[in-house]
Formats: structure tokens, sequence, C-alpha cells
């Protein structure tokens, strides 16, 4: 696909959409009919070396995507069952570490069999090749999740945002307000309040989104509680 083609929709069993960035590539593959999980291949386009976030399902198909060329790193946004699925065989085909948002480490183990590396904190760095990926942890969708905010040199930045924010609003907490309160805190201060709105971010179902067209939002996702 030619990059100016990238428009981020992508349906499980339909073929992956790449996009490529001045030092890194992109390339989105939609896994699971029922759930429809967004699976993200990043490759550092210096030196080959990938990393992949959310090994939602559909193990056959992950692996395909990342070929001949190895895998160095999974990254879980959080340990819900649609985002791990495929964690345990992918791990088990590439050799690759496992990071995960800290205080949701111990869950990803539990319901995948599968040793956390490393544990993420605010602030830290995923590196995959020469590009470095920051850590932002957004609590309220679960305790740990993650986002990973990518700052393009030829462009803008670019966020993975998990199930943590989404074209329309924030992630689901399931009716608990306390969680809603905090993740909205948090979407605000660590997302919106640090990021410009030309970021595009990938969310971990369904379509991208531009945080410009969301930003105006925020008061009324507040006022509806979800």
């Amino acid at each position: 696909m030619e990059p100016d083609a990238y428009d981020g929709r992508v349906e499980p069993g339909g073929p992956p959409q790449t996009r490529r960035l001045a030092t890194l590539e992109v390339t989105k593959l939609a896994v699971d009919p029922e759930m429809s999980n967004n699976c993200y291949l990043l490759r550092c386009r210096a030196t080959g070396e990938q990393l992949l976030v959310d090994a939602a399902a559909e193990p056959d198909r992950l692996l395909e995507l990342v070929g001949d060329g190895g895998l160095t790193t999974v990254v879980t946004t959080h340990p819900h069952w649609d985002h791990h699925r495929a964690l345990a065989a992918v791990v088990a085909a590439t050799g690759a570490e496992v990071l995960v948002g800290a205080p949701d480490a111990a869950a990803v183990t539990e319901q995948t069999g599968v040793a956390v590396d490393r544990e993420l904190h605010h602030g830290d760095r995923a590196r995959v090749g020469q590009v470095a990926l920051e850590v932002l942890a957004v609590a309220g969708h679960t305790p740990g999740s993650v986002c990973l905010r990518h700052d393009d040199p030829g462009g803008h930045p670019h966020l993975f945002t998990g199930d943590s924010l989404f074209p329309g609003g924030v992630g689901a907490t399931f009716g608990d307000a306390a969680a809603f309160a905090q993740l909205v805190d948090e979407v605000e201060q660590k997302v919106f309040g640090t990021l410009p709105d030309e970021t595009w971010f990938y969310p971990g179902h369904g379509a991208d989104g531009r945080l410009g067209d969301e930003r105006p939002h925020l008061p009324e996702w507040r006022a509806r509680g979800w």
C-alpha cells in the first residue's frame, strides 16, 4: 500500500495497511471478527527491528506479518482477554520480550502463562531499533493501561492508545464512576495536555483518529459519564 493511501480502516480477515513514517513503518492488522482487535507491527526503518503492539488473536496471521525480520518486543497495552490471546504463541515462535504496564503485569502472566520481561511506568521508553517510544501510563480502563508515543521527526506525533482513547470517547469503565473519572482525567492531562492537535492516534479497535478532532468534545464526554 502506498503511504498516501493509508486511512487506518482495516477489517478482520482483510489485508493490513502500512504507513511509512520518517523512521518508523506502521502496519495495522485487524483480527477476530467478533472483537475486531487492532494489532500494530512497528518496524524501525534503519535497523529492521520490529515491535508488536498487542498480540490480540490469530497468531498465524501475526507471525506472517512479522515474516523473516524477527520480533524483538511485544507490548501488551492492558490485560483484557481480547488483547493477548496470541501472546503465548507469538512469544514462543519469536522469543520476543514482553512489556506490560506495571500494575497489569501480574494479570497478563496469570491469564496467558507468559512471563513479563519488563514492567512499564509513565515516562519509560520502549525501543524498536533506533526509535524510542515514550510510555504514557493512562489508568482507568485498567490500572496499568499504557499508550506509546512516537515523535515522527518528519511530521507530527503518533500515539498507540490501546483501549484508553477512541474517536468519540475514552475507553469503557464498565459503570465504574471512579474509574471513568480517573481515565478521563488522565487522558486529558497526559494525552491532550501534552500532544498537539495534529497527533494521529491508533486505538485497540476500529478506525484511527486525530486529537484535534476529539479535543472539543472532552466536556461532553465528562458530562455523559462514558
